[in-house]
C-alpha cells in the first residue's frame, strides 16, 4: 500500500453571536443556529467552484433571503468571504484550505462508531475519506481482525482512477472541479487493471454515479478489492465516502459483493443522517 502522509492541520472558527442560547427542537438548547448556518453555508461553498448568488444559497441551507443576506455580509466584513460585482459569494482564497475542519470533526464523529460496527460485522477493514480542494484523502480507517487482511493509511491520498473511495469521491463532483482534480492526479497505472485511458475512465465514474458505489478489483494492488459508497450531502454532493477492502481469496463471488456494497449502503446512509439530517435539523 503507498507510504503514509501525515495529513495537515486544518483549524476554523466562527465567533458565535452575543444571544442567548434557543432550545432547538429536539436538541441540545445550547446548538447556536446562527453558527450552524454559517459552517453550512462555508462548506458549502468550499464544494463550489464557481461563485453562488444570494437566492441559490439562502435556497440551500433554507434561511430566508435576508437572514441569508446578514449572514454572508458578516462573513464577508469578517474576511472568510468576498462577493462579486454581481454580488455573487466565494470563498477567498486562503480560507479554502481551513474550512473543512469544522467538517471534519463532525464527520469522524458521526463515522467511527458506524465504521466499528461495518468492520466487526464483516471482519474486514473500513475506511473513510473526504474530498479537500484538489484531492480526495484517508482520514480514517478500522483495521480487519483478520491476520490476511487489506490495509490502509490515513493521510494517504486517493487515486481518483484506481481506488474505489477514490473514484466515488471523483464521479460526484462537478464536472469543472473534476476535471480539476483529475489532471492534479494524473492517471496513475497500478497493476495491470488499473484504467488509465480517460475516455474508459469517463464511461466508469458515469457507472458510479448511476449505481452510486465504485470497485477496486485489483486496480490499485493486486490480490486486493475494495467496494466504496458515497456519503451524500444535502444537495445531492459526496464529500466523503466510506469502503471495506477484502483480499481476493476472502470474496465470495457476486452475492457476497452484493452483501459488501448492501452493508456499505446502510452505514453510509447513518452517516449521512446523523450529518445532513437530525444534526442540521435541529438548527433549523
Amino acid at each position: 500500500m503507498p507510504v503514509a502522509k501525515k495529513a495537515r492541520s486544518r483549524v476554523a472558527e466562527v465567533t458565535e453571536p452575543a444571544e442567548a442560547p434557543k432550545k432547538a427542537r429536539g436538541g441540545d438548547k445550547y446548538l447556536s443556529r446562527a453558527v450552524g448556518k454559517a459552517l453550512q453555508a462555508l462548506e458549502m461553498l468550499q464544494l463550489q467552484t464557481v461563485p453562488m448568488a444570494l437566492n441559490e444559497i439562502a435556497h440551500r441551507i433554507q434561511l430566508s433571503k435576508t437572514s441569508t443576506f446578514r449572514l454572508l455580509r458578516t462573513l464577508e466584513n469578517s474576511g472568510y468571504l468576498v462577493a462579486n460585482s454581481l454580488g455573487q459569494y466565494a470563498l477567498v482564497p486562503q480560507i479554502r484550505s481551513v474550512v473543512p475542519t469544522q467538517f471534519l470533526v463532525r464527520l469522524l464523529r458521526a463515522a467511527t462508531p458506524r465504521m466499528q460496527d461495518l468492520s466487526r460485522d464483516l471482519r474486514e477493514s473500513v475506511s473513510l475519506a473526504a474530498l479537500f480542494e484538489n484531492h480526495s484523502e484517508v482520514i480514517a480507517v478500522i483495521e480487519s481482525p483478520e491476520v490476511i487482511r487489506m490495509s490502509n493509511v490515513v493521510g494517504h491520498i486517493l487515486p481518483p482512477n484506481a481506488s474505489a473511495l477514490g473514484k466515488v469521491l471523483t464521479a460526484f463532483l462537478p464536472e469543472p472541479r473534476r476535471e480539476k482534480l483529475l489532471r492534479s492526479y494524473g492517471l496513475y497505472r497500478f497493476t495491470p487493471f488499473t484504467v488509465t485511458n480517460a475516455a474508459e475512465l469517463a464511461a466508469e465514474l458515469d457507472r458510479v454515479r448511476t449505481q452510486e458505489y465504485a470497485t477496486d478489483r485489483e486496480e490499485s494492488v493486486m490480490d486486493g478489492c475494495c467496494f466504496a459508497v458515497p456519503i451524500f450531502g444535502e444537495c445531492g454532493d459526496a464529500p466523503a465516502a466510506v469502503s471495506t477492502s477484502i483480499p481476493k481469496v476472502r470474496l465470495r463471488g457476486e452475492e457476497h459483493v452484493n452483501e459488501v456494497i448492501a452493508a456499505l449502503r446502510r452505514t453510509a446512509a447513518h452517516i449521512s443522517d446523523e450529518l445532513f439530517g437530525s444534526a442540521w435539523k435541529n438548527l433549523s
